[in-house]
């Protein structure tokens, strides 16, 4: 609306559970068309609507907007998990723990939904069938099995564009802004929303870095500051990397850790007087 000038009643945004390819090939899929104005959204879900292709209409843009680029985010890191941890079903369903954990934080932040439970329906379901299946996940396990290398950027010849990787370091870059602070959950000393999101900071680690340096976690950075003669090296792998980064997170029950979101959230300033940050 700000940049185009368009009507803010006129701009709708189309999404769901489903892989574009298999839409394609007729196979029963759902979606969400959403917008301000019930009519016309009711109106284009009639119209896209068919036998195959169910069309729901919902009239929160901006949280679908906001998750359909988490997403794209986090299946990366599903793919990498899925390559690093040999496909293993049990290591995925620890990161898909964290990565909603993540996810809603995000989501109450930027939209001012205090919801913990709010990812839920379709927008779960879309949030697991991107991390189970399409190309942001075949490319972070891709990265994991050292088949592709991040600094080549975000487009693989026969793939195309692999959205989530600009997303990665767009969010990383929001959350990250100095001029948006949270209490720490535990200290409650002003700090970084990133601070509490180490996987995308390590998501973010993965594509930033050159392929020579090596990755660190947080206790390696630690052990390094503390006692430099006898730190511990680096990964050069980014799988190995990403899967003791979850490894770390994981040390937080993913409900505690919404809790923990939750009251971190509620004493965020500035905001609009409706819940919305400034």
């Amino acid at each position: 609306h700000d940049v185009t000038g368009i009507p803010k009643e006129n701009i709708f945004y189309l999404g769901g559970p489903n892989i574009a390819s298999e839409v394609w090939k007729g196979e029963y899929a759902t979606a969400r068309i959403c917008g301000l104005s019930r009519t016309l959204r009711r109106a284009l879900a009639s119209l896209i609507r068919n036998d195959s292709f169910v069309v729901w209409d919902n009239p929160d843009i901006v949280n679908h907007e906001i998750m359909g680029g988490l997403k794209n985010v986090y299946a990366i890191g599903a793919g990498i998990i899925k390559g690093a941890a040999n496909n293993s079903a049990t290591s995925m369903a620890v990161y898909f723990s964290n990565a909603c954990a993540e996810m809603v934080f995000i989501s109450q932040l930027l939209t001012g939904v205090r919801d913990p439970v709010y990812l839920a329906g379709p927008l779960l379901a879309d949030v697991y069938v991107t991390l189970l299946k399409g190309r942001n996940a075949w490319y972070g396990e891709q990265v994991a099995l050292g088949n592709v290398n991040p600094e080549n950027g975000p487009y693989v010849p026969g793939k195309g564009l692999i959205e989530g990787v600009g997303a990665v370091g767009n969010f990383h870059r929001l959350l990250s802004d100095s001029r948006l602070t949270i209490p720490h959950p535990k200290t409650e000393t002003a700090c970084s929303p990133i601070a509490l999101l180490p996987t995308l900071s390590a998501l973010n680690d993965v594509f930033s870095r050159k392929q020579s340096e090596p990755l660190l976690t947080p206790k390696q950075k630690l052990h390094r500051k503390s006692n430099p003669a006898k730190s511990q090296p680096g990964f050069r792998d980014p799988g190995q990397y990403f899967l003791a980064q979850m490894k770390d997170a994981s040390a937080t029950d993913p409900e505690a850790r919404l809790h923990i979101f939750e009251g971190a959230l509620l004493t965020t300033q500035p905001s609009d007087g409706e819940g919305r940050l400034l």
